[in-house]
């Protein structure tokens, strides 16, 4: 259980950083006249961001929302302004000039001109985070793409997240049908054969890297036997998404497997369990609503940590498998240099991982009674 004293403690410096922000863009107004409209306007927008965060924790504080669910949207709030602010300064100390991805080294000087215009890139840092960056995420665009299309990023990311997010799913299904049976069997067969081939299978299943295991997977199942389609196949979306799904899974699999066996040999041996076999019940019903209940806490914070990660990283096997994502997406955003594109996925992924953490901690009051939400 988290300790709610640290927790306070970091939540009010936070807010103390926080209320800082519109006094240092204010202050950076008055020493850069050239940039003093962009600076002021930050300083507006920044306050703005504080009077909803300290809403958020009046409303805790006041009981109008649950203190955990307060805090944590307060979280969202400050990771998304701290990743999205990283990512744009350290994209623009990043060596290479988008203009020439774009147009190429032979463009004329007056078509290179025209598109750093256009792209917000001949003004000043401050100035391109007010107006070309913060405004855009503020009317909901994210800006647009430094292709030829310039199509708003929020569509991207519209046409791209549920390709994640399917295959994202069907990962953690994969992996939680292989890892609750094994870590139950190798818990309960502890020191047995069982125990050991659930071992030796975490073991291979972190080792194998995605990049070996896909192509292998294709190999095998698409190339030699023909059993299932190529992943590009449209006719047959959910027999070319089985090879995705266990690549992605398999490496989870392992983790929960192991995960899953050290909380129950941690449980089945307490006094409430001992007590269930007294009453004479059965060791299926002792497993399930004795032993697997009270040990899921740490598996839900393993699952919910890993889904996140398979939701918004899930790289190298959309590559693989060339199934559109949005990994795929920002790597391709990365290597054309395409600004806005990537800040918008960095904002995605820090909003999911936030939503999923707080999707995950809700959890514990269901499965386990004796958490606090509101500690």
């Amino acid at each position: 259980m988290k300790n709610p004293t640290a927790a306070r403690t970091r939540l009010r410096l936070a807010l103390a950083v926080a209320a800082a922000l519109p006094a240092a863009a204010a202050l950076w107004a008055l020493a850069v006249p050239e940039q003093r409209a962009a600076g002021l306007d930050l300083a507006l927008k920044a306050l703005a961001v504080d009077g909803v965060a300290f809403g958020l924790w009046g409303a805790g504080a006041k009981g109008w929302l649950p203190p955990f669910v307060a805090r944590r949207l307060i979280s969202l709030i400050i990771v998304l302004v701290g990743a999205s602010t990283l990512v744009f300064g350290a994209l623009r100390l990043a060596p290479g000039d988008p203009v020439d991805a774009i147009l190429g080294e032979q463009a004329s000087a007056e078509a290179r001109a025209d598109l750093t215009r256009a792209l917000c890139l001949d003004q000043p840092l401050l100035v391109q985070y007010d107006d070309c960056f913060w405004d855009t995420v503020l009317d909901g665009s994210l800006g647009r793409t430094f292709d030829v299309a310039r199509r708003p990023v929020v569509e991207l990311l519209a046409a791209n997240f549920p390709a994640t997010v399917e295959l994202a799913a069907a990962g953690l299904a994969v992996a939680m049908l292989i890892a609750f049976p094994l870590g139950l069997l190798a818990a309960v067969r502890r020191g047995t054969w069982v125990d050991h081939a659930g071992s030796v299978f975490a073991l291979v299943g972190v080792a194998m890297p995605a990049f070996w295991l896909g192509p292998m997977l294709l190999l095998a199942f698409t190339v030699a036997f023909d059993w299932l389609p190529s992943p590009v196949q449209t006719d047959r979306p959910i027999a070319a998404l089985i090879l995705p799904a266990i690549t992605l899974g398999t490496a989870l699999s392992a983790k929960l497997t192991r995960m899953i066996r050290a909380s129950v040999l941690e449980v089945i041996g307490d006094d409430h369990v001992v007590t269930a076999r007294a009453k004479g019940l059965s060791e299926g019903r002792i497993l399930v609503r004795h032993v697997l209940r009270n040990a899921l806490i740490p598996v839900i914070t393993v699952m919910g940590l890993q889904f996140g990660a398979l939701l918004t990283g899930a790289i190298i096997t959309e590559k693989v498998f060339a199934r559109p994502g949005v990994g795929t997406l920002l790597l391709d955003a990365i290597q054309q240099r395409d600004y806005p594109t990537v800040q918008g996925t960095v904002l995605l992924i820090a909003c999911t991982y936030v939503l999923v953490n707080l999707a995950v901690d809700l959890l514990y009051a269901a499965v386990d009674p004796r958490v606090r939400l509101s500690a």
